[in-house]
């Protein structure tokens, strides 16, 4: 296999239908400005893209059937390359990256455009897209009445119980994510807040507040990827991709995905999601001791006290005492999302996991600014979507 190389990357600010920052802009038009600056980050032109591998979904573009990256490619100019598009909901972008990954690892192609943008609907996502009584996400929301803030709420809820973790601690994650955000010029969100603003936010879903759960936004991400033999011709300090994965769940997965499942003897939470770090683990050959920091899927602040311990970041029940040791940020000893997270962008669904590798790479390279992680050398991306799809990357320099 080939060695893989991060050579370029853009990003659209994210923001909200109507704004000042992407007003009425197209799907199209948000991954335009993010392509643009992908392919004058990586100095190379359009004609020399071999591929694209785009993340798609049902909200927005696509010509109504997920074609994303075709239209991007009739907006860029029709060259004739091959278009691969990607569904899996939240895990799309993530998805994506490892398609265009595997074609360059493999000697498919030399050079891949990866993308991901989304014009999302208002309000909370509805996942499921059909009133099907087949479909098991469908009937979990309308006869369980389990939507997403109130999925994310049963989890804040358990590791209340188990570990004794207060409202003002899941506060303090959101304290910490706006804080990053603050020097971010891609983040919608980039005031701070205290934890008595966080506090004095509404319920969602009991016990998490407005601030602690991410928003849908429109935004978009791209990055250009290509072998290290290529890469050599227009850098000198490429950025590697160690690995890129995909997983699914397991079967002994405890979480309310449906209206029924197993009981497992022990916890067994979001398997997808750690199936997917592991191998990503054991596919790089770099453990958890050697990452710098993290970029996960924060929906809710829940996940940036839960996953770390999952994967081997830190013992388990030790994240509250990171967090509030100020461990969690940019200069503690295990940062989590030094870009301000979802919690701070919003969610744009496609664009997350293209997103997490534009931020690994400008922080791999220096490029972070008051966000930045000192001596970055490897940065960790995970991502999770709808029907039990995960991914993760590892990045190095």
């Amino acid at each position: 296999m080939q060695e893989v190389v991060v050579l370029g990357v853009g990003m659209h600010r994210f923001g909200k239908t109507g704004d000042a920052i992407v007003g009425n802009k197209s799907v199209t038009e948000l991954c335009r400005a993010a392509v643009d600056m992908a392919l004058k980050d990586a100095g190379v032109s359009w004609r020399q893209i071999e591929a694209v591998s785009a993340a798609s979904s049902r909200f927005s573009g696509g010509k109504g059937w997920g074609l994303n990256g075709n239209d991007i490619v009739e907006d860029m100019g029709s060259t004739g390359i091959p278009v691969y598009n990607l569904s899996a909901g939240c895990a799309a972008g993530g998805n994506a990256f490892n398609i265009g990954y595997s074609l360059v690892a493999g000697g498919i192609h030399d050079m891949v455009l990866v993308v991901g943008g989304e014009v999302m609907p208002k309000g909370m996502i509805q996942t499921s897209g059909l009133d099907d009584v087949n479909d098991p996400e469908y009937l979990r929301q309308r006869c369980v009445g389990m939507p997403g803030p109130t999925f994310w709420s049963t989890l804040a809820r358990r590791r209340m119980y188990d570990y004794g973790t207060t409202e003002e601690q899941m506060a303090k994650v959101t304290v910490k994510a706006r804080q990053c955000a603050v020097g971010n010029p891609y983040a919608r969100f980039q005031k701070a807040v205290t934890v008595e603003e966080v506090l004095a936010s509404p319920y969602v879903s009991d016990p998490l507040r407005l601030f602690e759960i991410c928003p849908v936004s429109n935004g978009a991400a791209a990055a250009i990827i290509c072998s290290a033999a290529m890469a050599r011709r227009f850098t000198r300090k490429p950025i590697t991709v160690a690995t890129s994965t995909v997983a699914t769940i397991s079967f002994d997965d405890a979480l309310p995905r449906s209206l029924a499942g197993p009981v497992p003897s022990g916890p067994s939470f979001h398997t997808e999601a750690k199936s997917a770090v592991m191998r990503a683990f054991e596919r790089s050959g770099i453990g958890p001791s050697e990452i710098s920091f993290t970029e996960l899927q924060d929906n809710t602040c829940y996940y940036e006290l839960a996953f770390p311990e999952e994967w081997g970041l830190c013992a388990e029940g030790e994240a509250e005492r990171l967090v509030e040791a100020g461990e969690t940020a940019p200069t503690g000893r295990m940062p989590i999302n030094p870009s301000g997270g979802f919690v701070s962008f919003g969610e744009a669904t496609t664009a997350m996991g293209v997103f997490q590798i534009a931020e690994l790479t400008w922080q791999l390279r220096g490029e972070a600014g008051a966000r930045q992680v000192p001596n970055a050398r490897v940065g960790l991306a995970q991502t999770n979507g709808l029907g039990g799809n995960a991914t993760a990357a590892i990045l190095k320099r």
